[in-house]
């Protein structure tokens, strides 16, 4: 097959969609004979049936399956230039697309991210999350404006990127209510022994909790780790562990899991960093979520 016809391919996956030819021929004013041709026409370009016949019915076959896999895809990336292009058509507002680097507390994304909504000109926010590495790339294609991380992007990877810190945090640590009156008289030598869920070893707080456990003669009974910041953090509240998170969110992880902090240290710190293709940030929304952090969130 020399070309593919995305005419013929968008027939066939409307079929799909719609379940069945005569819907397609409604959805797209076309007559289902129409909509039959052009469908057998692409089944000859690839050489392989799409449908078989189970009973009345018309199902997809495995190659057909792959073909509206791959359509699917096709016609989603499509939708996505036109809402690109179409930028600051009225009613939508400006798109921002964030990666967040699924270390980073949830939290803290939603207090970095908040200014960018209050701007006078409405901004529509998609957040991808996924490890640092594969969102970085994103940035190559544009797929992303920028990613939210808690580390500076590593100098190993082929791409030219700019770490713009915005911030840094010590380190709180939380319990539910019965057990952090407990533990709070004598933190942080109360920690000895204590319940506690953290961090998997690969991540940078994990490591210099680690250290500051050691320098303070301290061994936590480690009953969880997570990658995930706040599935660590709903973890240690339903369980009733100790747990870490940025001191500067402290009232907010407070409020909304109902838990109280045992104690805080500046020994253990964690930067902050916006990552752009970018070396100077023009994006309305990442201006204001870059000021506001700077200014009132690690002001």
């Amino acid at each position: 097959m020399q070309w593919l016809n995305y005419h013929h391919l968008l027939y066939f996956w409307t079929v799909v969609q719609e379940g069945g030819v005569s819907s397609a021929a409604r959805k797209l004013r076309l007559s289902q004979p129409t909509i039959s041709a052009q469908v057998r026409m692409l089944e000859r370009a690839i050489g392989e049936p799409l449908f078989a016949k189970k009973g009345r019915a018309h199902v997809l076959t495995d190659v057909g399956r792959v073909v509206y896999r791959y359509a699917d895809e096709i016609f989603s990336v499509g939708r996505e230039l036109l809402e690109t292009l179409e930028g600051r058509s009225p009613g939508r507002g400006i798109q921002l697309t964030v990666g967040v680097a699924n270390a980073v507390p949830k939290l803290l994304v939603y207090r970095l991210l908040r200014p960018a909504l209050q701007q006078p000109e409405p901004i529509r926010l998609v957040c991808r999350e996924d490890n640092p590495e594969q969102l970085i790339g994103q940035l190559a294609t544009h797929a992303l404006d920028v990613v939210v991380a808690n580390t500076p992007a590593p100098g190993y990877l082929p791409i030219k990127v700019f770490n713009h810190a915005v911030g840094e945090s010590g380190t709180a640590f939380f319990a539910p209510a019965p057990l952090a009156a407990r533990m709070r008289r004598r933190f942080p030598a109360s920690l000895e022994d204590a319940p506690m869920v953290l961090p998997t070893t690969n991540s940078p707080l994990r490591r210099a909790l680690e250290e500051w456990f050691e320098r303070e003669g301290v061994r936590p009974r480690v009953q969880g780790e997570f990658e995930d910041s706040a599935l660590m953090t709903v973890f240690g509240q339903a369980v009733g562990c100790v747990f870490p998170a940025p001191a500067a969110i402290e009232r907010d992880v407070s409020r909304l899991y109902g838990v109280r902090v045992v104690g805080r240290t500046d020994a253990v710190r964690e930067r902050y960093y916006v990552i752009s293709a970018e070396r100077r940030l023009r994006h309305p929304g990442v201006v204001a979520m870059t000021t506001a952090a700077r200014d009132q969130l690690f002001g």
